[in-house]
Protein backbone atom coordinates (compact mmCIF):
# COMPACT_ATOMS: atom_id res chain seq x y z
CA UNK A 1 0.00 0.00 0.00
CA UNK A 2 2.64 2.39 0.69
CA UNK A 3 4.49 1.45 -2.43
CA UNK A 4 1.42 2.24 -4.32
CA UNK A 5 1.03 5.48 -2.70
CA UNK A 6 4.86 6.74 -3.22
CA UNK A 7 4.19 5.50 -7.02
CA UNK A 8 1.20 8.08 -7.03
CA UNK A 9 3.26 10.51 -5.38
CA UNK A 10 5.90 10.38 -7.91
CA UNK A 11 3.42 10.49 -10.61
CA UNK A 12 2.15 13.60 -8.87
CA UNK A 13 5.80 15.01 -8.92
CA UNK A 14 6.15 14.42 -12.42
CA UNK A 15 3.39 16.06 -13.37
CA UNK A 16 4.25 19.14 -11.30
CA UNK A 17 7.66 19.23 -12.92
CA UNK A 18 6.06 18.89 -16.63
CA UNK A 19 3.31 21.59 -15.47
CA UNK A 20 6.18 23.74 -14.30
CA UNK A 21 8.66 23.36 -17.74
CA UNK A 22 5.49 23.75 -20.07
CA UNK A 23 5.16 27.21 -21.36
CA UNK A 24 2.06 26.15 -23.26
CA UNK A 25 0.28 25.46 -19.95
CA UNK A 26 -1.12 29.26 -18.72
CA UNK A 27 -0.98 30.23 -15.36
CA UNK A 28 -5.32 30.43 -14.84
CA UNK A 29 -4.82 26.93 -15.98
CA UNK A 30 -3.14 25.94 -12.83
CA UNK A 31 -5.02 28.23 -10.87
CA UNK A 32 -8.28 26.26 -11.75
CA UNK A 33 -6.80 22.41 -10.98
CA UNK A 34 -5.24 24.01 -7.42
CA UNK A 35 -7.93 22.85 -5.31
CA UNK A 36 -8.94 19.74 -6.61
CA UNK A 37 -5.11 19.17 -6.89
CA UNK A 38 -4.44 19.25 -2.99
CA UNK A 39 -7.76 17.37 -2.38
CA UNK A 40 -7.02 14.42 -4.19
CA UNK A 41 -3.30 14.33 -3.13
CA UNK A 42 -4.41 15.05 0.62
CA UNK A 43 -5.16 11.27 0.89
CA UNK A 44 -2.48 10.15 -0.78
CA UNK A 45 0.39 11.93 0.75
CA UNK A 46 2.28 12.94 3.51
CA UNK A 47 2.09 16.63 5.15
CA UNK A 48 6.16 17.11 3.89
CA UNK A 49 5.14 16.24 0.14
CA UNK A 50 1.80 18.21 0.74
CA UNK A 51 3.57 21.24 2.07
CA UNK A 52 6.26 21.11 -0.51
CA UNK A 53 3.73 21.44 -2.80
CA UNK A 54 1.72 23.78 -1.28
CA UNK A 55 4.27 26.39 -1.23
CA UNK A 56 5.58 25.75 -5.20
CA UNK A 57 2.26 26.58 -6.65
CA UNK A 58 1.51 28.98 -4.59
CA UNK A 59 4.47 31.16 -5.91
CA UNK A 60 3.57 29.56 -9.40
CA UNK A 61 -0.02 31.42 -9.05
CA UNK A 62 1.70 34.80 -8.32
CA UNK A 63 0.37 34.80 -4.06
CA UNK A 64 1.58 37.04 -1.68
CA UNK A 65 0.31 35.05 1.05
CA UNK A 66 -1.14 31.94 2.54
CA UNK A 67 -3.37 31.81 5.75
CA UNK A 68 -4.12 28.82 7.96
CA UNK A 69 -7.05 29.64 9.54
CA UNK A 70 -8.58 27.17 12.38
CA UNK A 71 -12.27 26.31 12.66
CA UNK A 72 -13.88 24.53 14.72
CA UNK A 73 -14.00 21.56 11.71
CA UNK A 74 -10.45 21.79 10.93
CA UNK A 75 -8.27 24.47 9.17
CA UNK A 76 -9.10 26.67 6.11
CA UNK A 77 -6.48 26.97 4.05
CA UNK A 78 -6.46 30.57 1.43
CA UNK A 79 -4.19 31.82 -0.78
CA UNK A 80 -3.99 35.67 -1.51
CA UNK A 81 -4.30 36.50 -4.67
CA UNK A 82 -4.17 40.04 -6.21
CA UNK A 83 -4.90 41.26 -3.23
CA UNK A 84 -7.71 39.20 -2.12
CA UNK A 85 -8.34 36.18 -0.13
CA UNK A 86 -9.11 32.80 -2.29
CA UNK A 87 -10.54 29.86 -0.26
CA UNK A 88 -8.58 26.84 -1.59
CA UNK A 89 -8.88 23.83 0.91
CA UNK A 90 -10.27 22.92 4.33
CA UNK A 91 -8.29 20.12 6.34
CA UNK A 92 -10.24 17.79 8.71
CA UNK A 93 -9.70 18.44 12.57
CA UNK A 94 -7.20 15.59 12.72
CA UNK A 95 -4.85 16.54 9.95
CA UNK A 96 -4.50 20.17 10.44
CA UNK A 97 -2.18 19.45 13.97
CA UNK A 98 0.33 18.03 11.79
CA UNK A 99 0.10 20.85 9.29
CA UNK A 100 1.39 22.81 11.52
CA UNK A 101 3.61 21.08 13.06
CA UNK A 102 5.59 20.76 9.77
CA UNK A 103 5.50 24.33 8.88
CA UNK A 104 6.78 25.40 12.03
CA UNK A 105 9.50 23.11 12.19
CA UNK A 106 10.47 24.20 8.57
CA UNK A 107 10.67 28.04 9.86
CA UNK A 108 12.67 27.46 12.81
CA UNK A 109 9.65 27.71 15.51
CA UNK A 110 9.28 26.12 18.67
CA UNK A 111 6.64 23.61 18.01
CA UNK A 112 5.92 22.92 21.38
CA UNK A 113 4.74 26.61 22.34
CA UNK A 114 1.27 27.37 21.07
CA UNK A 115 0.44 30.02 23.23
CA UNK A 116 2.60 33.09 22.06
CA UNK A 117 2.96 34.41 18.83
CA UNK A 118 6.13 33.20 16.67
CA UNK A 119 8.42 34.70 14.03
CA UNK A 120 9.82 32.11 11.36
CA UNK A 121 11.29 32.00 8.07
CA UNK A 122 11.55 29.64 5.52
CA UNK A 123 14.68 29.88 2.73
CA UNK A 124 14.28 27.10 -0.09
CA UNK A 125 14.29 26.52 -3.33
CA UNK A 126 11.42 27.15 -5.48
CA UNK A 127 10.96 27.60 -9.21
CA UNK A 128 14.82 26.86 -9.77
CA UNK A 129 15.67 30.33 -7.46
CA UNK A 130 16.02 30.79 -4.21
CA UNK A 131 12.29 32.22 -2.64
CA UNK A 132 12.14 33.04 0.95
CA UNK A 133 8.88 33.14 2.98
CA UNK A 134 8.43 35.23 6.43
CA UNK A 135 5.86 33.06 8.54
CA UNK A 136 4.23 34.06 11.69
CA UNK A 137 2.17 32.09 14.04
CA UNK A 138 -0.37 33.25 16.74
CA UNK A 139 -3.08 31.66 18.74
CA UNK A 140 -6.80 31.96 18.58
CA UNK A 141 -9.75 30.26 20.51
CA UNK A 142 -9.73 27.35 17.99
CA UNK A 143 -5.72 26.69 18.00
CA UNK A 144 -3.26 28.34 16.35
CA UNK A 145 -3.08 30.65 13.42
CA UNK A 146 -0.24 30.67 10.68
CA UNK A 147 0.51 33.48 7.90
CA UNK A 148 2.95 32.73 5.22
CA UNK A 149 4.52 35.70 3.50
CA UNK A 150 5.65 35.10 0.32
CA UNK A 151 8.79 37.13 -0.78
CA UNK A 152 8.44 38.31 -4.25
CA UNK A 153 10.80 37.21 -6.95
CA UNK A 154 14.10 39.01 -7.57
CA UNK A 155 13.65 38.88 -11.11
CA UNK A 156 10.63 40.57 -11.33
CA UNK A 157 9.49 44.36 -11.20
CA UNK A 158 13.09 45.43 -11.32
CA UNK A 159 12.76 48.54 -13.48
CA UNK A 160 10.44 51.75 -12.86
CA UNK A 161 8.83 51.35 -16.30
CA UNK A 162 7.58 47.81 -15.36
CA UNK A 163 5.86 49.31 -11.92
CA UNK A 164 2.49 51.21 -13.80
CA UNK A 165 4.89 54.56 -14.04
CA UNK A 166 3.85 56.75 -16.57
CA UNK A 167 6.60 58.30 -18.56
CA UNK A 168 6.48 61.95 -16.57
CA UNK A 169 6.84 60.27 -13.59
CA UNK A 170 9.68 57.74 -14.67
CA UNK A 171 11.58 61.01 -16.06
CA UNK A 172 10.83 62.81 -12.49
CA UNK A 173 11.86 59.62 -10.08
CA UNK A 174 14.84 59.35 -12.29
CA UNK A 175 15.93 62.61 -11.78
CA UNK A 176 15.43 62.24 -7.93
CA UNK A 177 17.85 58.61 -8.13
CA UNK A 178 20.43 60.80 -10.21
CA UNK A 179 20.81 63.17 -7.02
CA UNK A 180 23.69 61.80 -4.59
CA UNK A 181 22.36 62.88 -1.61
CA UNK A 182 18.65 63.46 0.08
CA UNK A 183 16.17 61.35 0.19
CA UNK A 184 13.32 59.49 -1.28
CA UNK A 185 10.76 58.39 0.27
CA UNK A 186 7.82 55.51 -1.50
CA UNK A 187 4.85 55.76 0.48
CA UNK A 188 1.35 54.05 0.83
CA UNK A 189 -0.62 51.36 3.10
CA UNK A 190 0.35 47.85 3.90
CA UNK A 191 0.60 45.97 0.87
CA UNK A 192 0.69 48.48 -1.61
CA UNK A 193 4.02 47.82 -3.44
CA UNK A 194 5.96 50.44 -1.71
CA UNK A 195 8.85 47.69 -1.62
CA UNK A 196 9.17 46.98 -4.94
CA UNK A 197 9.54 50.80 -6.39
CA UNK A 198 12.12 51.22 -3.53
CA UNK A 199 14.43 47.94 -4.85
CA UNK A 200 13.77 49.03 -8.35
CA UNK A 201 15.06 52.50 -7.33
CA UNK A 202 17.94 50.68 -5.96
CA UNK A 203 18.46 48.78 -9.14
CA UNK A 204 18.71 51.62 -11.24
CA UNK A 205 21.68 53.08 -9.08
CA UNK A 206 23.15 49.92 -8.01
CA UNK A 207 26.86 49.85 -9.75
CA UNK A 208 30.59 49.03 -8.63
CA UNK A 209 31.77 52.85 -8.21
CA UNK A 210 29.20 53.52 -5.39
CA UNK A 211 28.64 51.93 -1.94
CA UNK A 212 25.25 50.77 -1.33
CA UNK A 213 23.86 48.63 1.95
CA UNK A 214 20.52 48.30 3.01
CA UNK A 215 19.02 47.81 6.34
CA UNK A 216 15.61 45.49 6.45
CA UNK A 217 12.99 43.64 8.17
CA UNK A 218 13.44 41.37 6.46
CA UNK A 219 15.26 40.97 3.56
CA UNK A 220 13.09 40.54 1.13
CA UNK A 221 14.77 40.06 -2.41
CA UNK A 222 18.60 39.77 -3.04
CA UNK A 223 20.02 41.92 -5.03
CA UNK A 224 24.10 41.39 -6.62
CA UNK A 225 26.41 43.88 -5.42
CA UNK A 226 24.15 45.40 -2.48
CA UNK A 227 25.04 45.01 1.18
CA UNK A 228 21.92 43.82 2.59
CA UNK A 229 21.78 43.90 6.17
CA UNK A 230 18.97 42.01 8.09
CA UNK A 231 17.38 43.53 11.39
CA UNK A 232 17.08 41.43 14.34
CA UNK A 233 15.15 42.61 17.81
CA UNK A 234 15.66 39.40 19.91
CA UNK A 235 19.20 40.70 20.49
CA UNK A 236 17.98 44.59 20.04
CA UNK A 237 19.69 45.46 17.01
CA UNK A 238 16.79 47.17 15.33
CA UNK A 239 16.70 49.96 12.38
CA UNK A 240 18.17 52.77 14.63
CA UNK A 241 21.33 50.58 15.65
CA UNK A 242 21.71 49.15 12.27
CA UNK A 243 21.73 52.81 10.44
CA UNK A 244 23.96 54.19 13.26
CA UNK A 245 26.73 51.38 12.25
CA UNK A 246 26.09 51.74 8.56
CA UNK A 247 26.90 55.40 8.80
CA UNK A 248 30.27 54.90 9.61
CA UNK A 249 30.71 52.73 6.80
CA UNK A 250 31.18 55.31 4.17
CA UNK A 251 27.92 54.27 2.33
CA UNK A 252 27.03 56.42 -0.86
CA UNK A 253 23.55 54.94 -0.78
CA UNK A 254 21.22 53.42 2.00
CA UNK A 255 17.89 51.91 1.73
CA UNK A 256 16.61 51.70 5.03
CA UNK A 257 13.31 49.11 4.50
CA UNK A 258 11.22 51.30 6.91
CA UNK A 259 10.69 54.39 8.69
CA UNK A 260 8.67 54.12 11.96
CA UNK A 261 9.49 55.94 14.67
CA UNK A 262 10.83 59.26 15.61
CA UNK A 263 14.61 58.39 16.15
CA UNK A 264 14.83 56.64 12.80
CA UNK A 265 13.25 59.34 10.97
CA UNK A 266 15.99 61.62 12.34
CA UNK A 267 19.25 59.53 11.25
CA UNK A 268 17.56 59.45 8.48
CA UNK A 269 17.21 62.66 7.70
CA UNK A 270 21.09 63.41 8.87
CA UNK A 271 21.98 61.35 6.65
CA UNK A 272 20.55 62.39 3.28
CA UNK A 273 21.60 65.98 4.59
CA UNK A 274 25.29 64.41 5.72
CA UNK A 275 25.95 63.61 1.67
CA UNK A 276 24.13 60.15 1.64
CA UNK A 277 21.46 59.12 -1.10
CA UNK A 278 18.66 57.26 1.49
CA UNK A 279 15.64 55.32 0.48
CA UNK A 280 13.18 53.99 2.46
CA UNK A 281 9.36 53.26 2.94
CA UNK A 282 6.55 55.46 5.22
CA UNK A 283 3.13 54.53 5.74
CA UNK A 284 1.41 57.83 4.83
CA UNK A 285 -2.09 57.89 3.12
CA UNK A 286 -0.55 60.40 -0.06
CA UNK A 287 1.89 62.57 -0.86
CA UNK A 288 1.10 65.64 1.55
CA UNK A 289 0.45 63.66 4.06
CA UNK A 290 3.74 62.10 4.39
CA UNK A 291 5.66 65.67 5.30
CA UNK A 292 2.66 66.52 7.89
CA UNK A 293 4.32 63.00 9.71
CA UNK A 294 7.82 64.08 9.79
CA UNK A 295 6.72 67.02 11.32
CA UNK A 296 4.67 64.57 13.29
CA UNK A 297 8.65 62.88 14.10
CA UNK A 298 9.62 66.77 15.27
CA UNK A 299 11.76 66.75 12.39
CA UNK A 300 12.80 71.07 11.92
CA UNK A 301 11.48 72.23 8.90
CA UNK A 302 14.45 73.30 7.52
CA UNK A 303 16.20 69.93 7.85
CA UNK A 304 12.67 68.58 5.90
CA UNK A 305 12.96 70.94 3.39
CA UNK A 306 16.65 70.85 2.54
CA UNK A 307 16.30 66.21 2.52
CA UNK A 308 13.78 65.61 0.90
CA UNK A 309 14.04 65.08 -2.73
CA UNK A 310 11.11 63.00 -3.82
CA UNK A 311 7.74 61.33 -2.56
CA UNK A 312 6.14 58.17 -4.45
CA UNK A 313 2.88 57.73 -3.09
CA UNK A 314 1.17 54.16 -4.37
CA UNK A 315 -1.67 51.95 -4.52
CA UNK A 316 -1.85 48.36 -6.65
CA UNK A 317 -5.06 47.98 -8.62
CA UNK A 318 -5.99 44.80 -10.05
CA UNK A 319 -5.84 44.64 -13.96
CA UNK A 320 -8.67 42.94 -15.80
CA UNK A 321 -8.12 39.39 -17.06
CA UNK A 322 -7.38 39.83 -20.48
CA UNK A 323 -8.93 36.38 -21.41
CA UNK A 324 -12.59 37.09 -20.20
CA UNK A 325 -13.50 40.74 -21.15
CA UNK A 326 -15.86 42.55 -22.34
CA UNK A 327 -17.09 46.43 -23.16
CA UNK A 328 -19.63 48.32 -21.83
CA UNK A 329 -20.90 52.08 -22.22
CA UNK A 330 -20.79 54.10 -19.27
CA UNK A 331 -23.52 55.46 -17.07
CA UNK A 332 -23.60 58.69 -16.06
CA UNK A 333 -22.22 58.16 -12.65
CA UNK A 334 -19.60 56.33 -13.96
CA UNK A 335 -18.81 59.26 -16.75
CA UNK A 336 -18.70 61.45 -12.86
CA UNK A 337 -16.33 59.35 -11.55
CA UNK A 338 -14.07 59.60 -15.12
CA UNK A 339 -14.81 63.44 -15.98
CA UNK A 340 -16.13 62.38 -19.06
CA UNK A 341 -18.95 64.50 -20.74
CA UNK A 342 -22.21 63.01 -20.64
CA UNK A 343 -23.14 64.03 -23.98
CA UNK A 344 -20.11 61.88 -25.53
CA UNK A 345 -20.69 58.48 -23.21
CA UNK A 346 -21.84 56.81 -26.32
CA UNK A 347 -18.87 57.82 -28.05
CA UNK A 348 -16.92 55.96 -24.52
CA UNK A 349 -16.12 52.80 -24.22
CA UNK A 350 -14.70 51.21 -21.40
CA UNK A 351 -13.57 47.20 -20.18
CA UNK A 352 -14.44 44.92 -17.36
CA UNK A 353 -13.63 41.75 -15.91
CA UNK A 354 -16.04 38.56 -16.75
CA UNK A 355 -15.67 36.31 -13.60
CA UNK A 356 -14.42 32.80 -14.82
CA UNK A 357 -12.61 29.82 -13.88
CA UNK A 358 -9.53 31.90 -15.89
CA UNK A 359 -9.98 34.85 -12.98
CA UNK A 360 -10.71 32.84 -9.82
CA UNK A 361 -14.08 33.98 -10.91
CA UNK A 362 -13.06 37.52 -10.25
CA UNK A 363 -13.35 39.02 -12.95
CA UNK A 364 -9.22 40.12 -12.67
CA UNK A 365 -5.93 38.66 -13.09
CA UNK A 366 -2.58 40.36 -12.11
CA UNK A 367 -2.07 43.88 -10.72
CA UNK A 368 -0.28 46.76 -11.49
CA UNK A 369 0.69 50.23 -9.41
CA UNK A 370 -1.05 54.07 -9.48
CA UNK A 371 1.38 56.70 -8.27
CA UNK A 372 1.57 60.03 -7.66
CA UNK A 373 4.96 61.29 -7.86
CA UNK A 374 6.31 64.44 -5.76
CA UNK A 375 9.30 65.86 -7.27
CA UNK A 376 10.31 68.30 -4.50
CA UNK A 377 11.41 72.02 -6.51
CA UNK A 378 13.14 74.94 -5.31
CA UNK A 379 9.09 76.52 -4.82
CA UNK A 380 8.04 73.34 -2.75
CA UNK A 381 10.90 73.74 -0.49
CA UNK A 382 10.40 77.19 0.01
CA UNK A 383 6.47 76.27 0.91
CA UNK A 384 8.13 73.47 3.15
CA UNK A 385 10.87 75.70 5.32
CA UNK A 386 8.27 78.57 5.20
CA UNK A 387 6.04 75.35 7.89
CA UNK A 388 3.16 75.52 5.20
CA UNK A 389 1.03 72.46 6.17
CA UNK A 390 1.47 69.44 3.92
CA UNK A 391 -1.87 69.75 2.02
CA UNK A 392 -0.72 73.07 1.01
CA UNK A 393 2.78 71.77 -0.66
CA UNK A 394 0.25 68.94 -2.15
CA UNK A 395 -1.87 71.38 -3.80
CA UNK A 396 1.05 73.69 -5.52
CA UNK A 397 2.32 70.04 -6.69
CA UNK A 398 -0.88 69.53 -8.12
CA UNK A 399 -1.24 72.97 -9.85
CA UNK A 400 2.08 72.25 -11.20
CA UNK A 401 1.34 69.13 -13.05
CA UNK A 402 1.97 66.62 -10.09
CA UNK A 403 -0.88 63.70 -11.18
CA UNK A 404 -2.77 62.57 -8.20
CA UNK A 405 -3.50 59.20 -7.09
CA UNK A 406 -6.92 59.32 -8.74
CA UNK A 407 -6.05 61.07 -11.75
CA UNK A 408 -3.62 57.93 -12.32
CA UNK A 409 -6.32 55.07 -11.18
CA UNK A 410 -8.53 57.48 -13.97
CA UNK A 411 -6.39 57.12 -16.69
CA UNK A 412 -5.80 53.24 -16.31
CA UNK A 413 -8.99 52.78 -16.30
CA UNK A 414 -9.77 54.86 -19.78
CA UNK A 415 -6.96 52.50 -21.13
CA UNK A 416 -9.10 49.52 -20.17
CA UNK A 417 -6.38 48.20 -17.72
CA UNK A 418 -8.34 48.19 -14.60
CA UNK A 419 -12.17 49.16 -13.81
CA UNK A 420 -14.26 51.87 -12.00
CA UNK A 421 -14.77 49.18 -9.36
CA UNK A 422 -11.01 49.41 -8.43
CA UNK A 423 -10.66 52.87 -8.71
CA UNK A 424 -12.86 53.30 -5.79
CA UNK A 425 -11.96 50.45 -4.10
CA UNK A 426 -8.21 51.97 -3.79
CA UNK A 427 -8.10 55.62 -4.22
CA UNK A 428 -11.65 56.90 -2.57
Amino acid sequence: MADEANSDVSASKIEVNNQKSDPAIPPEARQRALQEELSSLIDLVGVEPLVDMLLERAFQLGATDIHLDPQPSGLNLRLRLDGILHDILHLEADYAPHMISRIKLISGMNITEKRQAQDGRISNAMLNQARDIRVGTGPTIYGERIVMRLMPDHTQFTSLDELGMHAKQIEAVNKAIQTPHGMILSVGPVGSGKSTTTYSCLEAINSPEQSLVTIEDPVERRIAGVNQIQIDNKIKFGFVEALRGVLRQDPDVIMVGEIRDAETAHIAVRAGLMGTQVLSTLHAGDTGSTLDMFREFQIPRMFLSDAINCIIAQRLLRKICPKSRETYTPDSSTCQILGIDPQRASHTQLVRGVPSDENFHTGYFGRTGVFEVMAVDHELRQLILSGKSGRQVYELAREKGMATLEQSAREKVLSGITTVEELIRVTV
